[in-house]
């Protein structure tokens, strides 16, 4: 293990700030208590370095030493492994984590995600968002919404599950989609009114907001 760098845009537009997906590495860090600094990479003309690290020309990725890693799941992982604070020691509460993990990831965000590309382009009338509306709301957030109404953080104590969990949900919030589901629009208020959450955003939204106008 060694000195964690985050990397991320130099700069955003006004319109994805808050959200861009460094956030969550920056919570997961700032629970957990450890050090850490910020690099900077191009948001235009992004370069072979840039590929070299990230295959898809995204941001963020977390090197640790000499070790490189990209995607916001996969970096998650690898800070619980640092932290009980982010993964749970008990084998059983561990395993539930995990779990939660890839549904955020694979069942939640697999949805959510092209559902809110649709909000961003303005095209919330055709036939192919009612769609992918139906999908989201009716077999996947009227499903979750019984388990986040137990009140209970996913694998028991806070986790790396519920970060992800949490950020995935903002998004749906933030274009309304939550307005018939209140135990999310719950938990995002207590998991984000935590003093990590709002350091994170913060720090991101400062982060980029020192680079306007945008880098040429």
């Amino acid at each position: 293990m060694g000195d964690l760098v985050l990397s991320t845009f130099d700069w955003v537009p006004e319109s994805p700030r808050g959200y861009v997906r460094d956030l969550r590495i920056r919570w997961a860090l700032e629970e957990a208590g450890l050090p850490y600094r910020v690099a900077s990479v191009p948001f235009r003309g992004r370069g072979a370095d840039h590929f070299a690290h990230q295959p898809f020309g995204q941001v963020p990725w977390l090197t640790d030493g000499d070790l490189s890693i990209f995607e916001s799941g996969a970096i998650l992982l690898h800070l619980g492994e640092r932290s009980t604070a982010l993964l749970p020691a008990d084998p059983r509460a561990r395993s539930d984590a995990k779990e939660w993990i890839f549904a955020a990831l694979n069942s939640v965000e697999m949805a959510s995600l092209p559902w809110s590309l649709f909000h961003f382009s303005g095209d919330t009338s055709s036939a192919r968002w009612k769609l992918f509306d139906d999908f989201l709301k009716v077999h996947r957030l009227r499903n979750l919404e019984p388990v986040l109404a137990k009140g209970g953080w996913l694998a028991g104590s806070f986790s790396v599950a519920d970060i992800l969990m949490v950020d995935v949900l903002r998004l749906v919030d933030r274009f309304g989609g939550l307005a018939d589901f209140p135990a999310a629009r719950a938990d995002i208020a207590r998991a984000t009114a935590r003093p990590a959450f709002q350091k994170a955003h913060a720090d991101q939204m400062a982060h980029f907001a020192k680079a306007d106008p945008p880098p040429q």
